[in-house]
């Protein structure tokens, strides 16, 4: 008995370190978040980041290997939640795919970071040799191609116009959206980002749908 006893206590141990080790890695990737959204990358530091989360470098270290690892996994948890939120079902129609990326927005007012780390690493990326540049490129190419499926289901099914170019107008959400958010991130109490993103997405449907309506419940 005593034997099983002590077995039951290290596993409680172990479990009990690990939940530690989850919470401090998560810790570290909320720091990260509030640095790469203030400073950028190149002007990030593991040793602020660190001592900001209350650990060394090395502790730090121990968790992300470097500081492009852990810029990579920042953008790998937030894009994860982006397509929990977006992708978890599949839409039923065009509309309320739209519907779908209106939700996200107004979860993202609630993540003045992620959304001020999102702007400011786009900018940054731009050139080739940044580490997130093909994260990015390939982001675009996905949420793009992702888009423009749907855009072509939409007409198979009836729903959208059959003379539509799919491409321009998967471009040019996603152009409005990211704009949008840009002027948002600089001075939130300068618009509703929500309304003003369904307000668009219900004229772009209203121009390209075949019976000329809009979002449900859209003026």
């Amino acid at each position: 008995m005593p034997e099983n006893k002590g077995r039951t206590t290290r596993t409680s141990a172990g479990r009990g370190s690990y939940a530690v080790g989850d919470a401090r890695r998560r810790k570290i990737l909320d720091t990260a978040v509030d640095h790469f959204g203030q400073w950028g990358f190149h002007a990030s530091s593991l040793a602020r980041i660190a001592n900001d989360c209350g650990i060394t470098q090395g502790g730090l270290l121990h968790h992300f290997r470097s500081k492009e690892d852990l810029l990579l996994s920042v953008l790998a948890q937030s894009e994860e939640h982006d397509v929990e939120r977006l992708f978890a079902r599949e839409a039923q129609s065009y509309a309320a795919f739209l519907e779908g990326l209106v939700r996200l927005v107004e979860d993202n007012t609630r993540r003045p970071g992620i959304v001020r780390m999102f702007n400011v690493l786009v900018g940054e990326s731009g050139n080739v040799g940044h580490p997130a540049h093909q994260y990015f490129k390939e982001r675009y190419a996905r949420v793009l191609r992702h888009t423009v499926d749907l855009l072509e289901a939409g007409v198979r099914r009836g729903e959208l116009r059959a003379d539509i170019d799919c491409l321009a107008v998967g471009q040019e959400q996603l152009a409005v959206m990211d704009g949008l958010q840009v002027q948002w991130a600089l001075d939130p109490a300068s618009m509703d980002m929500p309304a003003r993103v369904r307000a668009f997405l219900d004229r772009q449907l209203r121009d390209i749908s075949t019976t000329g309506e809009g979002l449900p419940g859209a003026g």
